[in-house]
């Protein structure tokens, strides 16, 4: 097995048909078919169902499309390592992020990534949660910020905290005349706006998940891009709107608790699986020193840690790691 033959089986998996893969690779069709068939024979299980249109990869190549993925995107990482350390050139890393963790910890973190790391610089790229997997995925972005899980066994995913949903209303709506908690149930007939439109599923499907649990029948839903939309449409009187709690910015508006201990959205760090990049570690620690710091945002009446859930593993403060750079040291947990 060679990483041709790897670059091969990755683009017929893409383009699910051998004649394009050929196109795309530069070479014939006859060779590089050849090739897919000798490293079948090398692996011993078949990855490719052939006789489908467009072409279907068997439960067994699809693992080893992951897998591929990862190892040469390592390989491209290796080559970029090298040639940056012999033209002495910065390094760069690509963080994605979801709008609403910017009213929480994210700009404090890359605050002091960038005052703990000053030679490397940090590229922010606004992605949904959907995307970011994919994105992780093609090596497109080195680590994501995103609130929906999911079951992509190729990404990591750290719960980094569970944070509280609160509802946004107008200051004319009868329902901000009380203080204190609302129940979900009090939205009966009230117009909804959600964020964001698309792509799905978002956060979005995850508010419109509890309403629908409980039976509540709405008014209008309106579907928006993003959270100062929702937030404006709330100002403008069209509807009220569930946000996370870090998010109560707006002065004109109301806020109130949604007393449902369901009613909490995960923010989630994603990378890669088994990526032992330098800066995982380090973002890693940082966040750990970050909470350390008990930021305002960060109070336990809108913030909860839960414990182990799956494969995702929540930070606290008791959490450490190695602080050298370019440590490949887990989190781990007292």
């Amino acid at each position: 097995m060679d990483l041709r033959q790897l670059r091969y089986f990755v683009a017929v998996a893409t383009t699910k048909n051998f004649t394009r893969a050929a196109e795309q690779m530069h070479i014939a069709q006859p060779p590089l078919s050849r090739q897919i068939q000798l490293l079948e024979e090398e692996l011993g299980v078949l990855l490719i169902q052939r006789s489908s249109r467009p072409l279907r990869l068997t439960d067994a190549g699809r693992v080893f499309y992951e897998e591929a993925l990862q190892v040469l995107h390592r390989v491209e990482q290796m080559k970029a390592g090298a040639k940056r350390v012999g033209q002495d050139r910065r390094q760069s890393i690509s963080i994605a992020y979801v709008a609403s963790t910017l009213y929480g910890g994210l700009p404090m973190l890359i605050r002091m990534f960038r005052k703990r790391y000053p030679e490397t610089d940090i590229h922010l790229v606004d992605l949904s949660s959907v995307h970011q997997i994919a994105e992780l995925k093609s090596g497109r972005i080195d680590l994501g910020f995103g609130r929906i899980r999911t079951g992509d066994t190729s990404v990591a995913r750290v719960v980094l905290r569970e944070e509280r949903l609160v509802l946004a209303l107008p200051p004319s709506s009868p329902l901000a005349k009380a203080r204190g908690r609302i129940s979900l149930k009090e939205l009966v007939n009230q117009n909804l706006i959600v964020f964001p439109k698309d792509p799905r599923p978002s956060y979005a499907d995850h508010v419109l998940s509890l309403v629908h649990d409980q039976g509540i029948q709405l008014g209008e839903i309106h579907e928006v891009r993003e959270i100062q939309a929702a937030l404006g449409l709330v100002a403008s009187e069209m509807g009220v709107c569930i946000i996370p709690a870090a998010a109560r910015v707006r002065s004109d508006l109301v806020y109130r608790v949604i007393d449902d201990e369901r009613a909490t959205s995960p923010i989630i760090l994603s990378h890669r699986l088994n990526d032992d990049s330098w800066y995982i570690a380090a973002i890693k620690e940082l966040i750990v020193e970050m909470y350390a710091e008990n930021p305002p945002w960060l109070d336990l009446e809108n913030n909860a840690f839960p414990s182990l859930l799956g494969k995702e593993v929540p930070i606290t403060t008791s959490t450490k790691v190695s602080r050298r750079k370019g440590s490949s040291q887990k989190l781990s947990s007292n």
